[in-house]
């Protein structure tokens, strides 16, 4: 849940107020054919750098589902005769950091080091070869198998997890964004290390390669720096596009029996992509309908006026193809029906009726105002630019964000509700649903 809401966090980027400077992005192809995003700001002596790849979990299949994420976390555990204890120490002793993320879409690895010459050369060399030549040795990914199978095992059991697992299930279909990012455990155990290698070669390709970089370097030393990560990858091949999502459901409700305290629900449908014309007016339109928090409607209506759940939100996932639309609420099993049938009329009402000229105000105001703590970051702008060269959304995509969030009108995020989201064709999950009503389950 806190990967999806961080990728949610990133995708849905705010923009600046007039009166903030947004980053200069600059953008050029390498020579290896990796495509490269570069802000420049000597302001700290911190180099952050990102590269990422068409690699999430929508290129698993159902039958090796947590394959794609098996081969992402074995990249840096053990690469061009360094093992993992050996990029660890490494990378310690110069005070350097290593991370990465994964999603449906993309996965990726991030470095972050002082950008003095020798500990920036020593932590982008460890980078260079975790990313062009890992060894997935064979013990590492038996031990790591192990321990996905036990936290798969052990998610089973948990309401949350179930609940996300059936969802994606019931929104999806056989497409592959029903798949877990995790994997199940059938996938995982059948993955063997030449499974890992041929999903490597396949889809890490520097042609498919983007490089984010930002910080304390110059143009020429970024086009050196993308260059070394990228100029020994695969040459790739496989397509990076996601095949279309079925965006006409039929409804469905789910209630699955759970001995927790309280049942898990969650609505929603397939939603919008991360290109689509409508993007601004559903984002200004799910602020206020139940990404704003306190401020939101289901908030008011939900727990507010009725104490029916302690949080209740509602979001969307803009992916290559539209990821899902959800609303999300816990409450006491004694008051999920209620509650459930309270959050669907909110949704049909304002589906219906949009929201109104004070609650638009308020959004805007609040989405343009939040901005500058979103970029008061190196580590937050690379974000930003990993995501405006995945999705290849404009350079001006920072300066333009704003003008585009303030010309929304109440009629255009009626009129793109009503055209995305039909509240009559929608699925249900009910983990931990009132026994006399659930389904069966785990």
């Amino acid at each position: 849940m806190y990967a999806k809401f961080f990728a949610i966090a990133v995708l849905f980027v705010c923009s600046a107020t007039s009166a903030l400077a947004t980053p200069h992005i600059q953008h050029w192809q390498a020579a290896s054919g990796a495509r490269v995003y570069f802000v420049e700001d000597h302001d700290i002596p911190m180099l952050d750098v990102a590269v990422d790849f068409s690699a999430g979990s929508a290129f698993d299949t159902a039958e090796k589902s947590g394959l794609a994420g098996l081969t992402h976390g074995l990249l840096s555990l053990g690469a061009d005769g360094l093992s993992e204890d050996d990029i660890s120490r490494k990378l310690a002793d110069i005070g350097a950091q290593m991370g990465g993320h994964f999603d449906n879409d993309r996965a990726g690895l991030t470095l972050r080091t002082l950008s003095s010459t020798a500990e920036r050369e020593q932590a982008l060399d460890i980078l260079a070869r975790v990313l062009q030549s890992p060894q997935f040795p064979e013990s590492v990914l038996a031990r790591e198998k192990v321990r996905l199978v036990s936290a798969l095992k052990e998610a089973e059991t948990k309401p949350e997890n179930i609940a996300d697992k059936a969802f994606d299930k019931a929104v999806f279909g056989s497409h592959p964004y029903s798949l877990p990012t995790s994997g199940d455990v059938d996938g995982v155990t059948d993955s063997l290390r030449a499974d890992v290698v041929t999903f490597y070669n396949t889809h890490y390709g520097a042609k498919g390669a983007v490089v984010a970089i930002m910080g304390d370097v110059t143009h020429a030393e970024a086009e050196a720096i993308a260059q070394q990560l990228t100029e020994q990858l695969p040459p790739g091949g496989a397509s990076a596009a996601i095949p279309p999502v079925e965006m006409q459901i039929k409804a469905s409700e789910q209630r699955i029996a759970h001995p927790a305290t309280q049942s898990h629900i969650l609505i929603g449908a397939p939603g919008v992509a991360r290109n689509d014309p409508d993007y601004f007016p559903l984002y200004v339109g799910n602020y206020i309908l139940g990404g704003g928090g306190f401020v939101s409607r289901l908030m008011e209506e939900v727990r507010e006026k009725r104490g029916l759940a302690y949080s209740v939100y509602s979001y969307f996932v803009p992916m290559q193809q539209p990821g899902a639309f959800q609303i999300g609420l816990q409450t006491k099993k004694s008051q999920a029906d209620e509650a459930l049938q309270l959050a669907r009329s909110t949704l049909r009402e304002f589906i219906a009726r949009g929201p109104s000229e004070k609650d638009l105000k308020a959004a805007k105001d609040n989405i343009i105002g939040g901005f500058p703590l979103r970029i008061d970051s190196n580590k937050k702008i690379l974000d930003y630019l990993g995501v405006i060269g995945f999705y290849n959304l404009p350079l001006t995509y920072l300066d333009d964000f704003v003008g585009k969030i303030d010309k929304v009108t109440v009629a255009q995020v009626r009129d793109a509700f009503q055209r995305h989201i039909n509240p009559d064709a929608m699925v249900t999950v009910v983990v931990g649903a009132p026994e006399e009503k659930a389904e069966g389950g785990k």
